[in-house]
């Protein structure tokens, strides 16, 4: 448990701050009328310290007329050594989501305390189709679940794939989606436009997928959990030609819809490209005046071009790259 405790507080990566501490900690210096207060901090049942991502505060134990504390030094290093005037104090420290606190009355004292924090480190990753995603392409939200609702409070929607977050003890509910880097024109609502315009120039935008993967998981205190999530989902590119294998067709505005009907996204241009979740899907390809509808099936991890071929009603219009008929 001690080299779990020591790895876990070295990979603490998302909280690292300056001031990691190195060799044996010389023996804190009385100050003559002054209380000396050596810090230290260790996950539960640890008893080597963390040596980083530690966040200390002091507060005076005296309670302001609002109800506040006042803040009388904070510290980001591991293992500080404060000097301050004998009285009543709180100490605190974070690490991550989690910390601990504690009162102390200190005289003209040389004192020390570790704090105990019942934390442990969750590291999310995620793949598809047995490969690893690159981080830049999740966005992550950690929640505690709240009665029924596993989304009932969000405590952390910057986590970064490969990263260790420090957390209480306790149960979460992870949410995992997956981002599309869209190139060029695209359309943001599908009834606000009209054929060959967009209102949102050339440029590159990072949006949300519908490639979205939950996952409930407990973390304990003085241990490191590893998730991997796995997304299901791959890349099409929509093309309107005028046979199948042809050219794609300039200005054409694409909607791409469940088959229920449910707008999942418009994008305009040649050949443009989205990520979708695994599943059915129809597509509307619009163009000089002209609808044309086919459908498509996507399937983890295949990236293929998708072609609506541009041919009167009635007419088999649904064609995949390749000559394959649309499903």
């Amino acid at each position: 448990m001690h080299a779990i405790g020591r790895a876990l507080a070295l990979l603490w990566v998302l909280f690292a701050l300056p001031g990691f501490v190195s060799g044996a900690r010389a023996e804190p210096l009385a100050t003559e009328g002054q209380a000396t207060l050596a810090l230290s901090a260790a996950l539960n049942g640890e008893s080597a310290p963390l040596t980083g991502g530690v966040r200390w505060r002091v507060y005076s134990a005296k309670a302001e007329d609002d109800g506040s504390h006042a803040l009388i030094v904070e510290s980001n290093l591991a293992e500080p050594t404060l000097t301050l005037p004998p009285g009543d104090y709180v100490v605190h420290a974070a690490i991550g989501l989690a910390s601990a606190s504690k009162r102390l009355t200190l005289g003209a004292e040389v004192r020390t305390e570790r704090l105990p924090i019942a934390a442990g480190g969750l590291r999310i990753g995620g793949v598809l189709g047995g490969a690893p995603i690159d981080p830049s392409k999740l966005s992550l939200s950690i929640y505690v679940p709240v009665g029924r609702n596993p989304q009932g409070k969000l405590v952390y929607n910057k986590a970064r794939a490969g990263d260790v977050v420090g957390l209480p003890e306790g149960s979460y509910h992870i949410v995992s989606t997956y981002l599309d880097t869209v190139g060029g024109r695209f359309l943001a609502a599908a009834s606000s436009q009209s054929a060959g315009k967009s209102s949102t120039p050339a440029q590159t935008a990072v949006i949300p997928t519908n490639s979205i993967v939950n996952a409930d998981i407990k973390v304990a205190s003085g241990k490191l959990t590893d998730v991997t999530l796995r997304h299901r989902c791959a890349t099409l590119t929509l093309k309107l030609v005028n046979k199948a294998g042809g050219e794609a067709l300039a200005n054409t505005t694409f909607t791409v819809l469940t088959p229920g009907g449910d707008v999942i996204r418009e994008l305009m241009g040649a050949f443009p490209s989205l990520v979708l979740a695994e599943g059915e899907y129809a597509v509307i390809a619009r163009h000089d005046g002209k609808t044309y509808q086919s459908t498509f099936r996507v399937d983890t991890g295949m990236d293929r071009d998708v072609e609506v071929v541009a041919q009167e009603a009635g007419q088999d219009a649904s064609k995949d790259a390749g000559g394959q008929e649309g499903d």
